[in-house]
């Protein structure tokens, strides 16, 4: 089989697996995200992680006491980029019980979760992020003014 015919044979076929790569759009892919949340109990503040993690993979957090056998926490995020917004899996253990929610999040969107069996028993605050967005660069800190310059960074979330 000489080059012609082969480059001829396979040609097509690569052809087709770039224009599916290129015509999926960018907000579908696999994309850096920053999730922020507060796990209250009761009213009481019992977490407040902030963790990075990718939109089509799970990330999965604990906060365990050196010698202790049960964490004080599990958390199990899986978020799914869909369109322009994040649907997201929440899976939350504790030593008292568990709570389990899915929601579509925006980029910049908060919302509250109650994840017990009566409102304020168990909820969970939660910020979803693109990373290196303005808003998140905003949010860390990240983009410093020049010496002698007062820059302000507003952000409507």
């Amino acid at each position: 089989m000489d080059r012609t015919s082969l480059l001829k044979k396979w040609l097509p076929g690569l052809a087709l697996v770039l224009l599916a790569f290129v015509s999926t759009p960018a907000h579908a892919r696999n994309e850096p995200l920053y999730f922020a949340l507060e796990v209250r109990r009761d009213g009481r503040l019992i977490a407040q992680p902030k963790l990075l993690g990718e939109a089509g993979r799970t990330l999965r957090a604990e906060r365990r006491r050196p010698g202790a056998t049960v964490p004080d926490y599990r958390l199990v995020l899986t978020p799914k980029g869909e369109g322009d917004s994040f649907q997201l899996q929440v899976d939350l253990s504790l030593p008292e019980g568990e709570g389990h929610s899915q929601l579509a999040l925006l980029h910049g969107q908060e919302r509250k979760l109650q994840l017990g069996r009566v409102p304020g028993e168990l909820e969970v605050s939660l910020l979803l992020m693109k990373v290196d967005s303005p808003e998140f660069r905003a949010l860390m800190r990240l983009t410093e003014p020049a010496t002698g310059t007062v820059k302000s960074v507003s952000s409507s979330i």
